[in-house]
């Protein structure tokens, strides 16, 4: 089996070499991996760190965009070149590490989309803010959509690729990890949930902000009561 591992990149130079050797040092039993970093109208360094790590290894992509369009953009465009029957969105920051990938993987065995939940594992740092509002939004999940689902927002979510490149993908900016539990969902696939760790980003460096979360609550009514 192989795992397409799509790396969205914007302005990451911090973190990223430490991420894309986490990532180039796992490895799985019956699975090999392609690594696709997308870069995302980056201002700093992250493209040729990238480039640098990478050159030479055959498993890997990086693609350029010159333009910042957001997350979901990114892994729109690293979908379209992934070869894996599964990928894996994996945040070019240190908050979602690696280690866990095992117990996901396993899961791919039974399940078409596997989950790493922050809220059955360990977390460290995330402010009460943050920690309210993806318990929220994964409370109005359930609620909306008759589930019962501990971490709808994680950034940590493996999927079987032809599954995920047939989902209706619309979104192109943080909200994408909502739209995706929405589009699954709406199609009744079982999303199972293992435990995984977590350490967030301090609150100068978190990306995502109360706005964003308020788009993904109006983006789970909108779909919810839409075709």
């Amino acid at each position: 089996m192989k795992l397409s591992i799509i790396i969205p990149v914007f302005d990451e130079e911090k973190d990223l070499e430490v991420s894309l050797k986490r990532v180039l040092s796992f490895n799985h039993a019956g699975w090999e991996k392609e690594i696709i970093v997308v870069n995302d109208g980056s201002s700093d360094r992250s493209l040729k760190i990238a480039s640098r790590i990478l050159k030479g290894k055959r498993f890997a992509k990086v693609l350029d965009f010159e333009t910042n369009r957001g997350k979901g953009h990114a892994v729109k465009e690293g979908l379209k070149v992934a070869s894996g029957e599964f990928v894996l969105i994996q945040d070019a920051d240190l908050e979602y590490h690696p280690k866990d990938l095992p117990s996901m993987l396993d899961k791919a065995k039974e399940f078409d989309a596997v989950y790493g939940s922050r809220f059955l594992g360990d977390i460290k740092r995330m402010s009460f803010t943050h920690w309210f509002g993806n318990k929220f939004l994964s409370f109005a999940t359930n609620i909306l959509f008759g589930q019962r689902i501990t971490d709808g927002q994680t950034g940590y979510k493996l999927i079987k690729t032809k599954l995920l490149k047939n989902l209706t993908l619309k979104t192109s900016g943080f909200d994408l990890d909502t739209e995706i539990t929405i589009e699954l969902l709406k199609r009744n696939i079982k999303i199972c949930e293992v435990p995984i760790s977590y350490v967030a980003r301090t609150k100068a460096e978190k990306k995502v902000t109360i706005a964003d979360g308020v788009k993904a609550f109006l983006l789970l009514l909108k779909r919810r009561f839409s075709n």
